[in-house]
C-alpha cells in the first residue's frame, strides 16, 4: 500500500507564516471560529429548505462563542461581550442578504504531489460546480500573503473554478461586505506552490496510506531535484 505525508492548508500556512499567538489573537479566533460555525450551519439548513431563523443562528453562535472562549482560558466583561454578540449578529444578517447564504461546503480535497505528499483543501462555500467562496470576518483587502497562499491551495484543489474571497467586516458599521476575484496562479507561480507544500509536506506531513484517503484527489507532478545536488 502507499504511504504519503498529509498535512492539512491551515497547517501549511502556519508553517510558511508563523507567528505568535497573542491573546487578542485567540479572541480573535474564537470569535472567528463562532461566526464560520454558525455561517455554515446556518447556510446549511437554508439549502434544505428549513428556513432558518436569526434568532436560532445568533443562539448557536453565542454556543460556539462561549466553548471557544472556555478552551481558551478567555473572559470578557459584560461590554465586551455584549458587543461582541452584536458584531456576530450583523455579520449574520449581512451574510443572510449575501450570495452566500443557501450555499453549501465543499468535500476536502487532497492535493497529490508526485504521488508521495497531500494537502488538504476545503474553502467554505461552493456553488457545487464551478465558483468556491472563501470568507473572512475582516477586511482581508489588499489580500494578506497568508490568506493568498490559502485561496491558492484551494484554486489547486478546485482547478477551473471561479475563486471569491468574500469578507464580512465584523469591525465596521454597519458590516462592509466585499467580494474579491482571485485569478488562478501562473505556470511559474503554481510549480512555486506545488515545491513548497511538497517540502514542508515531506518534512513535517502525517503518514497515511493512499488507498485509505476518502477525499477526492488532484494529482500534480513537478520536478524534485536528487539527493546530494
Amino acid at each position: 500500500m502507499a504511504v504519503v505525508k498529509t498535512l492539512a492548508t491551515y497547517e501549511l500556512v502556519q508553517r510558511l507564516f508563523p507567528r505568535p499567538v497573542t491573546e487578542r489573537d485567540e479572541l480573535g479566533m474564537a470569535i472567528g471560529k463562532a461566526i464560520d460555525s454558525s455561517l455554515s450551519r446556518f447556510s446549511h439548513e437554508a439549502s434544505l429548505n428549513r428556513r432558518p431563523t436569526m434568532a436560532s443562528a445568533n443562539k448557536y453562535a453565542t454556543s460556539v462563542l462561549d466553548e471557544e472562549l472556555g478552551d481558551a482560558h478567555l473572559e470578557l466583561t459584560a461590554g465586551e461581550r455584549e458587543k461582541t454578540l452584536k458584531q456576530i449578529s450583523a455579520v449574520l444578517s449581512a451574510f443572510r442578504r449575501s450570495e452566500l447564504f443557501g450555499l453549501g461546503r465543499p468535500r476536502s480535497r487532497l492535493i497529490l504531489i508526485n504521488g508521495a505528499v497531500g494537502v488538504y483543501a476545503q474553502p467554505d462555500f461552493w456553488n457545487g460546480k464551478d465558483h468556491f467562496y472563501e470568507m473572512k470576518s475582516y477586511r482581508a483587502v489588499p489580500i494578506p500573503a497568508d490568506v493568498e497562499l490559502q485561496l491558492r491551495m484551494f484554486q489547486l484543489a478546485f482547478p477551473g473554478f471561479v475563486a471569491s474571497l468574500v469578507c464580512f467586516n465584523r469591525h465596521s458599521e454597519p458590516v462592509e461586505v466585499s467580494s474579491t476575484q482571485v485569478a488562478p496562479p501562473e505556470s511559474v507561480e503554481l510549480q512555486r506552490l506545488l515545491r513548497q507544500a511538497y517540502t514542508e509536506g515531506s518534512q513535517h506531513g502525517t503518514e497515511k496510506v493512499l488507498e485509505y484517503v476518502d477525499s477526492p484527489i488532484v494529482s500534480y507532478t513537478i520536478a524534485v531535484p536528487a539527493v546530494g545536488r
